[in-house]
């Protein structure tokens, strides 16, 4: 089936602004329960159909609703509500230097994705908490576009601490996010392909603490981002999930 509904999952709004008015997305009332935060935007590239949804404002604390709590649910209500064909996570991340990464790099995500800070150990837990849920095949894609295929990890923490890294080393991740494992355990379950495209902002193993990172490149990763998921989005025109993937 040829994609016609793609779906791209936000939770910052300094990220998924330059994207709102690069593709003059319109804001949608009334898609979803009025005290729920989520706001969806949408519009067409040629003929496809775009949704973004941003996570919003906690009206708690007036931040953005980052991590997996809002992202699991915003994926719920976007797979209900709209009937994406394809989904994306998309933000800013952290990146592993040794593995690469460097800041302003896009990547899309390969293989699986998994957590690094749901550290459950009795009995059988220690790999649900750890998780595997797929990404689509983007290979094409990132080779095409000339991005970078990596693997991504996923915590509900900015900063990282020693034994979570030992984990994102334990699996060769090269990204780190707070979203995209959420989103993925959601597209598991009710049967979305979908996959991340992920600017990065802040070097996991970087001389500069992680939040001093993230403010100083949180313009350019969203910058960056902007013109990836357009990128991206274009060239999924007229092209199935199958499609995105390289020969084999």
């Amino acid at each position: 089936m040829v994609i016609k509904n793609i779906a791209v999952i936000m939770a910052m709004m300094d990220e998924a602004k330059p994207l709102i008015d690069n593709l003059i997305l319109t804001e949608q009332f009334d898609m979803f329960h009025k005290q729920l935060p989520f706001k969806v935007f949408t519009g067409k590239i040629d003929n496809l159909n775009v949704d973004l949804i941003w996570n919003g404002i906690d009206s708690k604390y007036n931040v953005d609703n980052v991590a997996t709590q809002p992202a699991t649910l915003a994926t719920y209500l976007a797979i209900t509500n709209l009937n994406p064909d394809i989904i994306i996570s998309a933000g800013t991340a952290g990146g592993v230097a040794k593995r690469g990464a460097e800041i302003g790099d896009i990547y899309l995500s390969c293989g699986v994705f998994r957590y690094h800070d749901r550290r459950i150990p009795y009995t059988n837990f220690p790999e649900y908490g750890v998780g595997s849920y797929p990404s689509v095949d983007v290979s094409s894609i990132a080779r095409d576009l000339n991005f970078k295929l990596g693997e991504v990890s996923t915590g509900n923490s900015l900063e990282l601490i020693e034994r979570d890294f030992e984990i994102i080393e334990s699996h060769q991740s090269v990204v780190k996010d707070m979203e995209a494992a959420a989103i993925a355990w959601v597209c598991r379950l009710l049967g979305i392909p979908m996959f991340a495209v992920k600017a990065i902002v802040d070097l996991l193993d970087g001389e500069k603490a992680t939040h001093e990172q993230f403010s100083e490149y949180l313009s350019l990763g969203s910058s960056n981002l902007k013109q990836a998921i357009i990128d991206v989005i274009a060239y999924c025109k007229g092209k199935t999930v199958a499609d995105l993937a390289l020969p084999r």
